[in-house]
């Protein structure tokens, strides 16, 4: 293999890695934007993950798939629950396992890096960054958002409903985690138990060190997803410890916080209920 063959099957692996967390800090951003601390993404991406699997192996079509996963999402964040627990016993109820699912077909078995690039869920959520960020920045809904979570008594003296906003804001957020979901769903060609492995807090790290902007939290989110496939590179060799090397991923997202909280500035209604 050439060096460019290596080095664009090491960007197209990064993208593949990337694109749950991206899902998810878009959605992450939107809501803590909005005033609503956004530790359920995890919940929402595996939520979103089960009720793909469950949609298209119950409906068939991996369209299908993808609407029910995104109404698993939408039903979490109404409710906003943390469901890592929970997919379990919904995972035994509908497969008789409480370890994985039976395979799906998903988008089709495409094979390989190139083969991924097929997946509309990839390019959909390329996009998703800039998306949010021209409908945080650019839109009357993104400035009531901000309003939310910056100054919520004052957007409720100008007739804003400050909890209507954030609840938006949440469930566009829950539709979007639940996304990063189907993508793995769909990647693995099934469901297994706690398949997100801590990503949608990895997300939540993203949205942080990204200082609550769109944009600089997808890069933040390409930066993770680079250490993970530095990771799984690493693992083809023995130099060093697997238990090492599987810590890479993790351990930038401690140094990355580390450098970041204390200077970065959260959206000053964070988590406070307005008067």
């Amino acid at each position: 293999m050439s060096v460019l063959d290596t080095v664009l099957a090491l960007v197209l692996q990064t993208l593949r890695i990337a694109v749950p967390y991206l899902f998810a800090a878009a959605g992450g951003v939107l809501a803590e934007r909005a005033g609503v601390i956004s530790l359920t993404l995890e919940g929402f991406m595996l939520g979103g993950a089960f009720g793909a699997v469950v949609g298209e192996f119950y409906l068939g079509g991996a369209w299908i798939g993808v609407g029910v996963g995104i109404a698993f999402g939408l039903a979490l964040a109404a409710i906003h629950l943390l469901i890592v627990g929970v997919t379990r016993f919904f995972l035994r109820l509908a497969f008789g396992s409480s370890s994985n699912s039976p395979r799906i077909a998903a988008f089709g078995e495409t094979g390989g890096l190139l083969g991924s690039l097929a997946s509309p869920l990839l390019w959909l959520g390329l996009v998703t960054i800039p998306v949010a960020a021209w409908l945080l920045y650019r839109t009357p809904f993104g400035l009531r958002v901000r309003a939310a979570g910056e100054h919520p008594d004052a957007a409720a003296s100008v007739g804003v409903s400050v909890p209507r906003v954030r609840y938006a804001a949440v469930l566009i957020s829950g539709a979007l985690a639940s996304l990063g979901g189907v993508y793995l769903a769909f990647e693995q060609h099934q469901f297994s138990d706690q398949m997100t492995a801590g990503r949608g807090f990895i997300a939540v790290a993203a949205v942080i060190f990204g200082r609550w902007n769109p944009l600089l939290a997808g890069g933040a989110c390409l930066l993770f997803a680079a250490a993970e496939t530095l990771e799984i590179q690493l693992q083809a060799t023995t130099a060093v410890p697997s238990q090492f090397i599987g810590m890479i991923p993790y351990i930038l997202t401690i140094v990355a916080l580390a450098g970041v909280v204390g200077r970065s500035v959260a959206p000053a209604a964070l988590g406070k209920i307005p008067d």
